[in-house]
């Protein structure tokens, strides 16, 4: 039996749940002990888990918890320097050279927990097994276009909202672009990422030039995104991509006015985007980088928490399997994730 515990999201504007309270009855009907935190900014309310049986905690109670207990969470940790001594499923973003990373693995290292960092957990393939990809592609393109239009008649983008569904935030979008049809470019468009931001292109008969890696396998330089007026990256930062735009971009000659950075990783070392080094805001979406030609960056790192209850349906559904499967691990799944903090911290 394992003992998992559902923490609360301590991060502002993020909503999403990374266990549904149906993936509680199964874990429990399993044989395994669940506990979750109250979350009042969850999307899914807490009353749903405490129909189920699991036991309800108090938010952050979690530092208490026995040590064997695996703490499931989606996003950053408080930044307190307590050391951390569980294992943690979570979104550590601390295996590509970001500073912020590196604190967190001296966090684990002086607690002697285990970092399981969900956008490591791979079947055999190689293929992560859960991802929030279509919908940070659908939100990311969506806030893009919004500042795109508001670039255009020579304001920023309006901050950032919560969305009922996915038609919801199209008819935004919609009318945020008031007819206009800008071009758009999507690179990393066969993915998880660049599917949600192609349907959301789609949706809105907007022309997309869709780049995969046959399209990036020179290695650039690609002046052919400078000539769309978006380019949406939906490529993870990692050894061996391909520099996008490059720093001297900012300058150069093009109809290119909005980047929107769905993958979003400024401080990595393997960025592709190279004109912009923070993330952006709920509060302030898009950063701008130049003012004459205009040229705006979106780089919001939490962008599926926009449409919270689908993303955390999708996602949560992807990965109870492998929670279901955690002891026996039979694909390797949590062994190869323990195996990478290791690497990491050896």
């Amino acid at each position: 039996m394992t003992h998992f515990w559902v923490r609360q999201e301590p991060r502002a504007n993020e909503a999403r749940a990374g266990v549904m309270p149906e993936g509680v009855e199964a874990l429990m009907a399993a044989g395994h002990q669940v506990t979750v935190e109250d979350d009042p900014g969850r999307a899914i309310p807490t009353d749903a888990y405490r129909a189920t049986g699991a036991a309800i905690a108090v938010a952050g109670a979690w530092v208490d918890a026995p040590v064997d207990a695996v703490i499931c969470g989606l996003k950053e940790l408080p930044d307190d320097g307590t050391p951390l001594r569980h294992r943690h499923i979570m979104f550590g973003h601390a295996y590509k050279g970001q500073a912020e990373g590196a604190v967190l693995l001296d966090r684990f290292r002086a607690g002697g927990g285990t970092l399981l960092d969900l956008e490591y957990l791979t079947d055999p393939s190689g293929r992560r097994v859960a991802a929030f990809g279509v919908w940070a592609g659908f939100a990311g393109a969506a806030v893009s276009l919004i500042g795109w239009a508001a670039g255009q008649s020579g304001g920023t983008c309006p901050k950032a909202q919560v969305f009922a569904s996915a038609d919801a935030m199209t008819s935004h979008v919609r009318e945020a672009l008031q007819k206009k049809t800008p071009s758009v470019i999507v690179i990393g468009a066969l993915g998880r990422v660049g599917t949600g931001a192609r349907d959301l292109c789609d949706r809105l008969g907007l022309p997309v030039t869709a780049w995969d890696m046959a399209e990036t396998a020179s290695g650039g330089p690609f002046p052919e995104i400078l000539t769309h007026d978006v380019f949406l990256n939906c490529i993870l930062a990692s050894p061996g991509v391909p520099v996008f735009v490059p720093v001297d971009a900012i300058r150069a000659e093009r109809k290119l006015h909005m980047i929107g950075d769905i993958a979003c990783d400024p401080s990595s070392d393997f960025s592709p985007i190279k004109v912009y080094d923070q993330i952006t805001s709920w509060d302030a979406p898009t950063l701008r980088v130049h003012e004459t030609p205009l040229l705006d960056v979106m780089a919001i790192d939490n962008l599926p928490s926009m449409l919270p209850r689908e993303a955390s349906e999708d996602f949560a559904g992807q990965l109870l399997p492998h929670l279901l499967a955690f002891k026996s691990d039979p694909e390797g799944v949590w062994t190869r994730a323990a195996e990478i903090y290791r690497s990491h911290t050896d």
